[in-house]
């Protein structure tokens, strides 16, 4: 053996070991289930599961026949990002507490003219039957489009649920083309102008269905009138609830006009905070009922909302300002919990009761639905 090769053996050997080590302790832990993008989809996952599980055996959701209420911050976003995580983390199927989370929205939908609005007039006072029944369809038919769209055929249940859906469609004032929605003066899904939260999602319910449907001859008109809706209310509403515009505008083609579009990325981009991230009140414009102080700071949610929104209307993932987001999304995973935090813009909540985690829930399964987002 010559000199030379016996010196370049000594050399190599100790750079072969360093880099082994650089390569170990950078890997992604297979017990924590952190991917290569930087997050955590197990943990996710398990947090998620856990609040949709406790969802079902919490006495405040619970229902007529043995039924609970969906919500729109924790199992509806719930029923959207699990399947996600499940596609991500490469399950052979649903959790259970997926399995009871759409089993429950499959048993009140078959059941439609029997079982009871979730908040009926008789004790609530009006309008709140029509307001639960036309939140309820709009869900029902978003669930089971997305998880057609998996299947990649148009199921009777589904075809019910949109049919119902379409039938609860108002026709006139000022949320004609829309869907009339609960208003408990809480933003931001229940306030007066949650109406335009509820169409963006019935968009994504007619835009996820499989074979076509969003271009089918028989939806036409109220597609039509849909869209008038959006290009009517789009500059009246919070820049929060717009960005969910911009997400229903991908699936359903002409929603919005060009320069609603971009006024809409321009807005938001604007609002982005210097840490990369963006702020429930500040894209929302809201103040405290209870006069409290409003938390700026940027938070899961609306980091979630702005990224997917962005995405959604052609912002790359590659863009520095989205990618920014996206990497804030990332760096402020709890990676104990699994969650990502939000807090209410309507009240100083205690973050451990159970309606102080309503927020984490949001923020935790938009955080997922940005981060698995493809176009």
């Amino acid at each position: 053996m010559s000199v030379l090769t016996s010196s370049l053996r000594l050399l190599v050997a100790p750079a072969a070991v360093l880099i082994t080590m650089l390569a170990i302790e950078s890997a992604p832990s297979a017990q924590s289930g952190t991917d290569a993008a930087g997050w955590d989809p197990k943990a996710a996952a398990a947090y998620l599961d856990g609040r949709a599980t406790w969802w079902t055996t919490w006495p405040n959701a619970a229902r007529d026949r043995g039924t609970y209420c969906m919500s729109c911050h924790t199992t509806l976003p719930y029923a959207l990002a699990r399947p996600e995580l499940r596609a991500l983390l490469n399950e052979p199927g649903p959790s259970a507490a997926e399995d009871k989370i759409v089993g429950n929205l499959l048993t009140r939908a078959r059941q439609w003219h029997d079982v009871e609005p979730w908040y009926p007039d008789q004790t609530r006072g009006i309008p709140k039957t029509s307001e639960s029944r036309a939140i309820e369809s709009v869900m029902n038919a978003l669930v089971l489009s997305r998880r057609d769209a998996v299947a990649g055929a148009r199921s009777t249940d589904a075809k019910t649920a949109l049919d119902v859906m379409w039938a609860l469609q108002m026709k006139t004032g000022p949320e004609a083309g829309a869907w009339t929605w609960l208003n408990f003066g809480m933003d931001p899904w229940e306030s007066p102008k949650s109406p335009y939260f509820g169409a963006s999602l019935a968009a994504l319910a007619i835009g996820s269905a499989p074979v076509g449907y969003v271009a089918s001859p028989e939806i036409a008109d109220r597609l039509k009138a849909l869209r008038t809706y959006f290009q009517r209310q789009h500059g009246t509403v919070s820049l929060l609830n717009q960005l969910h515009g911009l997400w229903a505008d991908s699936r359903v083609p002409g929603l919005l006009t060009d320069e609603q579009r971009r006024a809409t990325i321009d807005a938001a981009l604007a609002l982005q905070q210097p840490d990369g991230g963006w702020s429930t009140v500040a894209l929302g414009g809201y103040k405290r009922i209870d006069n409290s102080d409003s938390d700026t700071r940027t938070d899961g949610y609306a980091t979630a909302v702005a990224t997917l929104g962005l995405q959604a209307a052609g912002v790359p993932a590659s863009d520095a300002r989205v990618g920014k987001g996206l990497d804030w999304l990332r760096r402020n995973q709890d990676r104990v919990s699994g969650r990502w935090t939000a807090v209410s813009p309507n009240k100083q909540r205690d973050p451990e009761s159970d309606t102080g985690k309503f927020m984490n829930d949001a923020a935790t399964a938009y955080a997922v639905l940005s981060l698995t987002h493809r176009h």
